[in-house]
């Protein structure tokens, strides 16, 4: 699997010399909606797979040579969509460095929709933080049981961490508000 990295700068300074650079960004449809970069492609993580993939790259006839750049919100997903889309292609892929969130700090102009999206990393720090807080009052009031729900939404965070992947963000990505 031919995997490299870029940064943000390096990225609109190759986008403005070539403007049919392939970008494939791998944020869900919402995120997209809400900013983007111009001429990108959007393939969710989530839905990845070698179907999608073989789609996106034969709608906008993408040659097995030509290299194909990897954006997200910040990172982690561009690198778990590498390692997802180095099993189906040999196209040599690039991972743009701080995703979004660094492209914004650059000159490039970004797409963006009226209405704000929330990134799916807030989501999940809300829909977490809600579970841990139902878990401790209902444990509190009602019966200390409850108190295993916020354990277990401890135990998943500590597990996202340490394994880089998020279950709680893969389902909210699903969510009818995320396409």
């Amino acid at each position: 699997m031919n995997v490299s990295h870029i940064s943000a700068e390096q990225y609109v300074a190759l986008h403005k010399s070539q403007p049919t650079l392939v970008t494939i960004d791998v944020r869900t449809p919402a995120e997209v909606a809400g900013e983007n970069v111009s001429n990108s492609h959007n393939l969710p993580l989530q839905d990845l797979d070698q179907k999608a993939l073989d789609g996106v790259l034969s709608r906008i006839n993408c040659g097995s040579e030509q290299t194909i750049y990897l954006l997200c919100q910040a990172g982690q997903r561009a690198r778990m969509a590498s390692e997802k889309a180095g099993q189906y292609i040999s196209n040599p892929l690039v991972i743009i460095e701080g995703g979004i969130n660094s492209l914004r700090a650059t000159d490039l102009t970004l797409q963006s929709s009226a209405t704000p999206v929330m990134s799916l990393e807030r989501q999940v720090r809300i829909a977490a933080g809600s579970l841990v807080l139902c878990g401790t009052i209902l444990g509190f009031t009602l019966n200390p049981s409850f108190y295993g729900l916020a354990a277990f939404v401890g135990a998943g965070l500590t597990f996202a961490g340490i394994t880089d992947t998020c279950a709680m963000g893969m389902a909210l990505a699903r969510m009818p508000w995320n396409k």
